[in-house]
């Protein structure tokens, strides 16, 4: 099969495609033909070794896929060849096959196109999670989203619609913030505008119930200010590459409850609510009532370009990567 390989970590271009043998699934294991791969912030810091984990090497990157089963190993169960699956691991999505264990893959159901799929898997279950459950977003919360053009961000915005909030996007760009608008925000700010908090507290008729956070910097701590006394603060991820400090007074001035998650942490210490979230989300998704932006596809010979649309801050929505293209 023909694989993304990293073999020096790096910038983007540092990836290679190359022809490595098949995987084979070992017990438990399911090997799957790869229709599509989503690209993810993580994916740049792993190549770049800056990420919380260091991944040896050589790798392939990518972390989140769908596709058909192809072939089984000794004691699955709960799939068959031929079934369409979503999926995520640490690395290798971005090959024309990958192996994974059974218990990482969850059905794509008839009515959801497989890069759909692929392109709502980790932004749309982090966005959801970070809503449902660690905001605990009520009909009519303001929500203001930070990042809010990029994976998790948009579908931060459209899933917030979903759950009755009144939402503002906080993007970069006028072209990033229409596209916000256009997916139903109510309001979309400039996060590079010197009066960040006063825009903020404007917006959301004086303080937001609500921040998901994707980006961290400097951001962050002007999203707080603008909150309402006893709002819940998520922190989902740096892509800033800033790591926010924030002064632990206006926490305790403003009552804010500031949390944040990883999925592998939410898996393991709240698994109903895990397990909730994550069928509410199937529902929608098989209802075309949420539909994840892909602003563009690139075959995997183009795996590097699709990389850098993320780490050079071009991409809007999910990118893909379609390995038999």
């Amino acid at each position: 099969m023909l694989a993304a390989r990293c073999h020096t970590y790096g910038l983007p271009d540092v990836v290679e495609i190359e022809e490595i043998p098949d995987p084979v699934a070992g017990e438990g294991q399911v090997v799957v033909d790869v229709a599509a791969a989503a690209v993810n912030f993580p994916d740049v810091l792993l190549l770049a070794d800056k990420y919380q984990i260091s991944v040896p090497l050589p790798f392939i990157p990518g972390s989140e896929l769908a596709g058909t089963v192809r072939s089984l190993g000794p004691g699955v169960t709960a799939l068959a060849i031929g079934d369409r699956v979503m999926g995520a691991s640490m690395v290798g999505a971005f090959a024309q096959q990958i192996a994974l264990p059974e218990t990482s893959l969850m059905p794509v159901p008839d009515s959801v196109e497989l890069d759909v799929a692929a392109a709502a898997g980790v932004a749309h279950r982090t966005a959801y999670h970070a809503l449902r459950t660690m905001g605990g977003v009520s009909p009519g919360d303001h929500v203001v989203v930070l990042g809010a053009a990029g994976g998790v961000g948009l579908a931060a915005v459209e899933l917030a619609l979903v759950l009755g909030a009144h939402v503002t996007a906080v993007a970069s760009s006028e072209s990033k913030r229409a596209l916000c608008l256009a997916k139903g925000a109510h309001t979309a700010v400039d996060s590079a505008s010197p009066d960040l908090k006063e825009q903020l507290r404007s917006a959301t008729d004086g303080g937001s119930d609500v921040v998901v956070d994707p980006v961290g910097g400097p951001y962050a701590e002007e999203a707080l200010r603008a909150m309402h006394w006893g709002g819940r603060f998520v922190s989902v991820g740096f892509a800033s590459g800033e790591i926010p400090r924030i002064p632990l007074n206006l926490v305790l001035l403003k009552g804010v409850h500031v949390t944040g998650f990883t999925m592998a942490g939410i898996a393991a210490n709240q698994p109903a609510e895990t397990a909730r979230d994550n069928a509410e989300l199937a529902e929608l998704l098989a209802a075309g009532t949420v539909v994840p932006h892909v602003s563009a596809r690139y075959p995997l010979a183009q795996t590097a370009l699709a990389l850098a649309d993320l780490a050079e801050r071009r991409a809007t929505g999910k990118v893909l990567v379609l390995p038999y293209a």
